[in-house]
């Protein structure tokens, strides 16, 4: 009894010292910086005079400011187009992967995933060229329809649309592999003991499928949520927030204001706010689909 408690002690304390690094470089570069960030928001603070404090008064002005509002409310339209086509995308093309062949999947595989490790400010430059007006490929296409050619990144209607787009390519290939991974988890027998009780296509998707992958989609629908909001490469390069702020994500608009404001207070507040709100969002999707540990 004794032998068995002194090993369990260290076991214990061996994961103690296998988890002291990571919980070091969170403390140092995640812990510390946001502590001192909250403690900063409460002042009048820049770099070139000293700090004054002021209390809540930066969370008011950002509050009370309505190009913030503006610049949140773009990012959740950004998520709203790019999560659930590249969601359903991805989960059909991961059903296609997983009836091919093994070398056929794998070249499949690898071929999908090259754009996730594409940088941001790389595929803007490629769909800047595929939107250009003059010789633009997209307006080639319209072109073939017989329709004038359309201001993609200028133009209020489509701007949006437009930076979704490169955005939608970027995660597909990741968003595929992590559902792939978890159809390939669902045991065969599952569905053999389906088809012979008489299920049917959609009776093994609705009632198999779908059910058992809900952590796997809870894990893509949260990644993609909080990488949709604080998207940041694509606006700035493409469209710098234009036109008319259509286009300022929330990332983008705390740039700016880092960039054109001396006092530091407001772009804090700012970027401690959309924290929260993210925090919120992600809470409230863990409670909606009601992930379990397993």
């Amino acid at each position: 009894m004794n032998k068995q408690y002194l090993l369990k002690k260290n076991d214990v304390k061996t994961a103690y010292w296998m988890l002291l690094p990571i919980v070091g470089l969170l403390t140092v570069f995640v812990v510390i910086p946001l502590i001192y960030a909250i403690f900063v928001s409460f002042y009048e603070w820049n770099f070139y005079q000293d700090s004054v404090f002021v209390g809540l008064t930066n969370y008011m002005i950002v509050l009370k400011d309505p190009f913030f509002y503006k610049a949140i409310w773009t990012g959740i339209k950004f998520a709203l187009i790019v999560i659930p086509i590249q969601f359903v995308a991805a989960f059909l093309f991961a059903h296609i992967i997983k009836n091919l062949s093994a070398k056929v999947g794998g070249i499949v595989k690898t071929s999908i995933y090259i754009p996730h490790v594409i940088s941001g400010v790389v595929a803007s430059v490629v769909f800047m060229f595929i939107y250009h007006f003059n010789g633009g490929f997209a307006n080639y296409i319209v072109g073939l329809f017989g329709s004038e050619p359309i201001a993609w990144l200028a133009d209020v209607k489509y701007a949006l649309g437009s930076i979704s787009l490169p955005a939608i390519w970027l995660g597909f290939g990741f968003t595929t592999l992590i559902i792939l991974a978890g159809i390939n988890d669902i045991p065969n027998s599952y569905y053999e003991a389906a088809e012979i009780d008489g299920a049917n296509m959609f009776h093994k998707m609705f009632y198999i499928t779908l059910p058992l992958l809900k952590n796997v989609f809870l894990y893509v629908i949260v990644v993609g949520l909080t990488g949709a909001i604080q998207q940041f490469d694509l606006p700035y390069i493409m469209t710098n927030g234009g036109p008319l702020n259509e286009t300022m994500t929330p990332n983008l608009f705390i740039y700016t204001h880092f960039k054109n404001d001396p006092y530091m207070g407001y772009t804090i507040s700012a970027a401690l706010l959309l924290f929260v709100l993210i925090g919120t969002l992600s809470a409230i999707m863990f409670k909606l689909i009601n992930s379990k540990k397993d």
